[in-house]
């Protein structure tokens, strides 16, 4: 027995075995620690777009509308990350996501949204306007809601051959989401082409539906004051019907106490 364990350990000894490299997990982080909007302009224009965005494709389910999400965009490497502001891939599913990576996703935004501002010119309009550029993003689109910079403040970029080439039409539009893009009141508004119609925002959808509340209870009291007023009239009706028919009786009762009168003062009724 121990020479055969003696001969099983030499064997082993001389075999020759796969060098096995554990590498650590990469870990991709879900937040860059800054804040989710410069100021509240911002913040109410990202929640609005991202709004009307998704209730815009809400019965497309291979349209993704994101916001304010880490862009992850070579696999291996965290810091290959951008965090648009807005941005709409076609093609994926959608779902819930904590980060968004082209490898596992396939796919690159097709659209992109940046809310511009003084502080972030630079980036906006340069790496990450290169960033894009390379990753294939479609169209490009900056807002500056202040004005601090952009003149005008809405402007656009189209990937052609040659790299991005700014948008010379007035409205701007998107070719990739079939949305004409506007500034009204110094918001950002999107319009549906084909039929012209407004994408609402939040605020919009909430006041139509305190509105369509307000008419539905309207119509109900109007409702309920005519039924009300059907029973009344219904009602007056039965007792008039009530007192017409009381009054046919007495009328009836008094035919035939004057019949009865009548037939005692006749001949040979008498005495």
């Amino acid at each position: 027995m121990a020479e055969v364990l003696a001969e099983v350990k030499e064997e082993v000894k001389e075999k020759e075995w796969p060098t096995i490299v554990l590498r650590p997990p990469i870990y991709y982080p879900e937040s860059d620690g800054k804040p989710m909007a410069e100021t509240d302009a911002h913040y109410r224009q990202m929640t609005d777009l991202r709004f009307a965005l998704e209730a815009y494709f809400h019965d497309a389910p291979d349209v993704y509308v994101g916001a304010n999400m880490l862009l992850y965009y070579v696999e291996g490497d965290p810091h290959q990350v951008v965090a648009p502001d807005v941005f709409v891939v076609r093609g994926v599913p959608k779902g819930d996501r904590r980060i968004y990576k082209v490898w596992e996703e396939g796919k690159a935004p097709d659209v992109v949204f940046e809310l511009t501002s003084a502080s972030t010119r630079m980036a906006d309009l340069g790496p990450k306007k290169g960033t894009y550029e390379m990753l294939g993003v479609r169209e490009y689109f900056l807002f500056d809601p202040l004005k601090e910079y952009l003149e005008p403040p809405l402007q656009g970029y189209r990937l052609e051959k040659r790299g991005y080439r700014w948008m010379e039409s007035e409205p701007l539009t998107s070719e990739v989401l079939g949305l004409e893009l506007r500034v009204e009141e110094g918001r950002l508004r999107l319009y549906e082409r084909e039929t012209g119609r407004r994408l609402p925002t939040p605020a919009e959808v909430a006041e139509a539906r305190r509105q369509a509340e307000a008419r539905a209870e309207q119509e109900a009291e109007a409702r309920r004051q005519a039924e009300a007023r059907a029973e009344q009239e219904a009602e007056a009706r039965r007792q008039a019907e009530a007192r017409a028919q009381a009054a046919e009786d007495e009328l009836a009762r008094l035919q035939a106490e004057l019949a009865r009168l009548r037939g005692q003062g006749e001949p040979g009724h008498g005495r």
